[in-house]
C-alpha cells in the first residue's frame, strides 16, 4: 500500500515531504516553536504530551509508562472506544501552556499514552485511512437520499478503525439521528458527527491563498479570531468583497495581521472633517498615507482639485494657527525639508526586456567578432607573401592583350593606332 499518497502521510522528523532519511516522522502541521527544549530538565518536569492526528486535530495526554518520547514520535494513545495513533508535536513544560490555551478544564479530557507504534498497529492504520476518501463520497450520497441540508467535508478513522469522525457544516440546526443509524448500517463502525465552521473546514482540505502560499489555517494557526470590515477601513482597503474574501468565502485572517500598526498609526492623523485654511484657499482631506506619514489635501470637497500633499506635522501645525486665527500663505510653506524621501523606484520608467536586448547586443558583438577573426584567418590563407606577388603579377601583365591591339589569327597582337576623336580616319 502507497501510504505516501494518502493525506494523512509519513515523513522526515523535519517535516518535509521529500525526504530521503526514511526516518518514519509524519508530516506536521500547526507547529509551535518549543522555546523551553533547551532548559535543563524541561523533559522531567510534566508528564503531558501533545499528540497530532489527522490535520488539524490535536490532543493531550499523559505519559503514565514514562516512555521516552522524543517529536515526531508515532504512538498509540488512549480512545473511546479502542486506540488511536498520532504523532508527538511536543513534550515538556510548554504543553501546560498549550493546554491552558485550549481551555480544556476537566481532567478527563486529558487520557494516556499506551506504547510506541508497533508495525501491526500501523498496518490496521494504514487500512483505516485507505478507507476515508470512499466513506466520504458514500456518505455525501446517503445524507442526499435523506433530504439533510449539511455538507460533509471530512471523514477521519480511528487509528484502530473502530470509529469514524464525520465532520460536516450546516447552516441550521440538522436533525442526523436517522442518518446515524444508515451511516452505522453502511460502514459497520462506531459514528461520531462533529459540526464545523468555514473556517475549519479550510483548515482541514488545505490549500493555497491569492498570496501564493499554503492557507495559515492548515500550517500555523490554532484559534481563529473573528474579522470585521473595519480591520480594511483601518488599513484603507477597498471594501471589494471578492478580494477580502478567501478560500473559505469568509473575510480573509491576514486582514487581522497588521491592523494594530494601522490602528496605532492613523491616532496620529488628524480628523478627515478638519478643513485647513490658507490665505488663497480652503482645503479638504483627500487621502492619507498612514505608514508614510502623509497626507494629500484638495480645494475641492467632492473631486481632485490642486492636490497637495504634506506630513502630519505640517497639517498639525497648520491647524493649531487656524485655530489662533492665522492662515498660512500655503500648505506646502517651510515643509519641503520635512517630508520624507520616497525610495527610488530603479525600475520605473524602465522595462524588464533590456536585459534581453543587453545579451541580444553582447552575443551580436561576439558573433561579429568571431567572423572577423574567421575572415583575417582565410585572408593569411590565401594571400601570397610580398616576394612572390610581384613576379606573379608581372607574368600576368606581359600575357595580357592590349586594350587597343587585335589578335590575328595566329595569336599576335596588331597595333593599331589610336583614332583622335577630333580627326576621324579616312578610309
Amino acid at each position: 500500500m502507497d501510504f505516501k499518497n494518502m493525506q494523512f502521510k509519513i515523513a522526515d522528523q523535519c517535516g518535509c515531504e521529500g525526504c530521503s532519511k526514511g526516518c518514519g516522522r509524519q508530516k506536521r502541521q500547526l507547529n509551535t516553536f518549543d522555546w523551553l527544549s533547551d532548559v535543563p530538565g524541561n523533559a522531567e518536569s510534566t508528564d503531558l504530551v501533545e499528540v497530532q492526528f489527522k490535520n488539524t486535530r490535536k490532543g493531550y495526554y499523559h505519559n503514565v509508562n514514562a516512555l521516552d518520547l522524543k517529536t515526531g514520535d508515532t504512538v498509540a494513545v488512549e480512545a473511546s472506544p479502542g486506540h488511536d495513533i498520532g504523532v508527538v508535536t511536543m513534550t515538556g513544560r510548554l504543553v501546560k501552556l498549550q493546554i491552558k490555551k485550549a481551555n480544556l478544564k476537566s481532567a478527563d479530557d486529558i487520557k494516556r499514552i499506551y506504547r510506541l507504534a508497533k508495525p501491526v498497529d500501523m498496518e490496521k492504520f494504514y487500512e483505516a485511512k485507505a478507507r476515508e476518501h470512499d466513506t466520504m463520497i458514500k456518505s455525501r450520497q446517503l445524507a442526499k437520499q435523506l433530504g439533510l441540508q449539511m455538507k460533509i467535508g471530512d471523514v477521519e478513522y480511528q487509528g484502530d478503525g473502530n470509529k469514524a469522525i464525520f465532520y460536516y457544516i450546516a447552516d441550521e440546526r440538522v436533525d442526523f439521528r436517522q442518518l446515524i443509524k444508515v451511516f452505522a448500517d453502511a460502514f459497520h463502525v462506531r459514528i461520531e458527527m462533529k459540526q464545523i465552521g468555514a473556517r475549519q473546514e479550510a483548515g482541514r482540505i488545505g490549500g493555497t491563498g491569492p498570496c501564493g502560499r499554503e492557507l495559515c489555517c492548515a500550517t500555523w494557526m490554532k484559534n481563529f479570531v473573528s474579522v470585521s470590515t473595519n480591520a480594511a477601513r483601518f488599513q484603507d482597503v477597498s471594501l471589494n468583497p471578492q478580494k477580502l474574501a478567501g478560500m473559505c468565502g469568509k473575510l480573509k485572517c491576514c486582514l487581522n495581521y497588521e491592523v494594530d500598526t494601522y490602528v496605532e498609526a492613523g491616532r496620529k492623523i488628524p480628523a478627515k472633517d478638519i478643513i485647513l485654511q490658507t490665505a488663497d484657499a480652503d482645503f479638504y482631506h483627500f487621502k492619507s498615507d498612514i505608514l508614510a506619514g502623509l497626507i494629500t489635501y484638495s480645494t475641492d470637497k467632492h473631486m481632485a482639485a490642486h492636490l497637495e500633499t504634506i506630513t502630519i506635522a505640517r497639517a498639525h501645525e497648520i491647524i493649531e494657527m487656524n485655530k489662533q486665527g492665522e492662515k498660512p500663505l500655503s500648505l506646502i510653506e517651510n515643509d519641503r525639508q520635512k517630508q520624507p524621501e520616497k525610495p527610488v523606484d530603479l525600475l520605473a520608467g524602465e522595462s524588464l526586456t533590456r536585459f534581453d536586448k543587453a545579451k541580444k547586443k553582447k552575443k551580436r558583438n561576439k558573433n561579429r567578432n568571431r567572423a572577423t577573426a574567421l575572415s583575417r584567418k582565410e585572408g593569411e590563407e590565401t594571400t601570397p607573401n610580398a616576394n612572390e606577388q610581384a613576379p606573379r603579377q608581372a607574368r600576368q601583365q606581359s600575357n595580357r592583350p592590349h586594350r587597343h591591339s587585335r589578335q590575328d589569327s595566329n595569336g599576335q597582337a596588331n597595333r593599331e593606332p589610336r583614332q583622335s576623336q577630333n580627326h576621324p580616319s579616312t578610309h
